[in-house]
């Protein structure tokens, strides 16, 4: 944004201020010597300039690619700082650093073309635009003395040397400028090329925010044809407001057009905890991607409560800058939980519930430091479910939330849950969590529809720790589960 810029501003030194001296010039030297000596010149520019434009490389083109490069070279180097902590325990440096170098070969190589193409087009254009246009210019000074109205002139002047020399001097100074002129304007087509490409990006941007906030998005659909066959489109459904979750005929379809689901419907009211089981990929996490409008409603309707009524909770919770009060109470602020008449004592015993005391004491409310390196993997999860008790929603998906907690913390904080009267909706591969819900929504890959929902049946003798690891994927062992 800011090259584009700084190439928009210097629109005036290169096009505007020369094209105004052009105009002063050539009508000056027109007055002097008619207009054969100025036309002169700025046909030869005008030849030239056509000759540049067929023979100049494409540096707006060139241009962009840099950026797009540099961009890809900057995210790399952001995802390893992001997630540099995962990539130390898989020993993934080697790899990692490979994958940079590559992106920076990648840059080195496009600037090495950028810079070969504009020191030989720059040869060219420097040789044509200054040599020849004062060459050209040269040629029409003479005009006066040598050309075919050269009797008249001598005429006028007589022999007077001093005259004759006083009138090439003037003339000359006025073709340099008007040479400089038409010369800046010539020269200026790569920096309109850059220009061109800078705002090829920015329109690019702008394009995306425009489609952000009108709620649009552009994408290229993976499988077009499955879809036009399905009747299907983004944004073709309909989500209205309720107080339950309904899917009515929704299909669960990628942003790119992949079909996970071609069509489920069902009903989640108040008090209905459902457990969502399947194997990796089937579109268990997909399911709230589309509950949560992160994903376009490709058809059919869905129902779904207001703001803060549906609560997701991730793998990894997500934790902001702040205090580490503004932890347990994000995204409200402080101001905002006072007016809802919550204290720091009412904070400390919801952290009590997911049994985070001791971290309370140690930091204090006011502490502002890190928490993403700061917090475990399983303080991270409890901080969110004690986000959870603080915000109490209707509605609450829990997407693998307690993957990093021990099984009677989870097992406390589930039950804490429905003591609130929070709906549950849980995708977790642990077996003891089953016992919280009341209902089964299997994921199936083997099933026409894709998709089975029942009520949860788990057998008396039912030992979690004794299952089979694919048992939560299937609902079916020896022990009944």
């Amino acid at each position: 944004m800011s090259e584009w810029g700084k190439s928009l501003s210097g629109l005036y030194s290169n096009i505007t201020k020369p094209t105004l001296d052009i105009i002063i010039f050539s009508r000056k030297l027109a007055e002097i010597m008619g207009w054969r000596g100025p036309l002169s010149l700025i046909l030869y520019s005008l030849g030239t300039g056509v000759l540049i434009r067929l023979i100049s490389p494409s540096f707006g083109s060139l241009t962009a690619a840099l950026e797009r490069l540099e961009g890809a070279f900057q995210g790399a180097h952001n995802r390893i700082i992001t997630c540099s902590e995962e990539i130390a325990f898989y020993g993934g440096h080697d790899r990692e650093k490979d994958v940079i170098n590559g992106k920076f070969d990648a840059i080195v190589d496009h600037l090495r073309d950028f810079h070969r193409s504009s020191f030989l087009f720059g040869i060219f254009d420097g040789f044509m635009v200054k040599y020849g246009a004062f060459l050209v210019g040269y040629a029409v000074l003479g005009l006066p003395v040598f050309g075919p109205d050269s009797d008249k002139y001598i005429k006028e002047v007589g022999q007077d040397a001093s005259a004759i020399t006083r009138d090439y001097i003037r003339n000359s100074s006025l073709l340099i400028s008007l040479a400089e002129a038409i010369g800046r304007i010539v020269m200026s087509h790569k920096k309109l090329q850059n220009l061109a490409g800078f705002t090829t990006l920015v329109a690019e941007l702008q394009e995306v925010l425009t489609d952000l906030d009108q709620g649009k998005y552009v994408r290229e659909m993976v499988d077009g044809n499955k879809l036009q066959e399905l009747n299907l489109k983004p944004y073709a459904g309909k989500v209205i407001l309720g107080d339950r979750i309904v899917f009515d005929k929704v299909p669960i379809v990628t942003p790119n057009g992949d079909v996970l689901i071609e069509q489920i419907s069902m009903i989640i009211d108040r008090g209905m905890n459902l457990m969502i089981v399947g194997p990796n990929g089937c579109g268990k996490s997909s399911l709230f991607r589309v509950l949560g409008e992160l994903w376009p409603l490709f058809s059919g309707q869905l129902t779904k409560p207001s703001g803060r009524n549906l609560f997701y909770i991730p793998q990894k919770p997500y934790l902001s800058q702040g205090t580490f009060r503004d932890q347990v109470i994000y995204p409200d602020c402080y101001k905002e939980m006072i007016k809802k008449g919550v204290s720091d004592d009412d904070l400390a015993d919801l952290l009590e519930q997911v049994k985070l005391t001791p971290l309370l004491q140690r930091e204090g409310w006011n502490a502002s430091r890190n928490w993403s390196d700061v917090l475990s993997g399983g303080e991270k999860q409890r901080m969110a479910m004690a986000r959870l008790f603080y915000h109490k929603p209707a509605f609450a998906i829990l997407d693998e939330c307690t993957s990093a907690v021990s099984v009677d913390v989870e097992g406390y904080m589930y039950n804490h849950s429905k003591e609130l009267n929070i709906s549950l909706i849980t995708i977790s591969h642990r077996p003891s969590l089953w016992k919280y819900h009341d209902f089964k929504l299997q994921f199936t890959r083997g099933d026409p529809k894709g998709w089975i929902l029942e009520p949860m049946k788990i057998d008396e003798n039912f030992n979690p720790s004794a299952c089979s690891p694919l048992c939560n994927l299937t609902f079916q062992c020896s022990l009944g589960c």
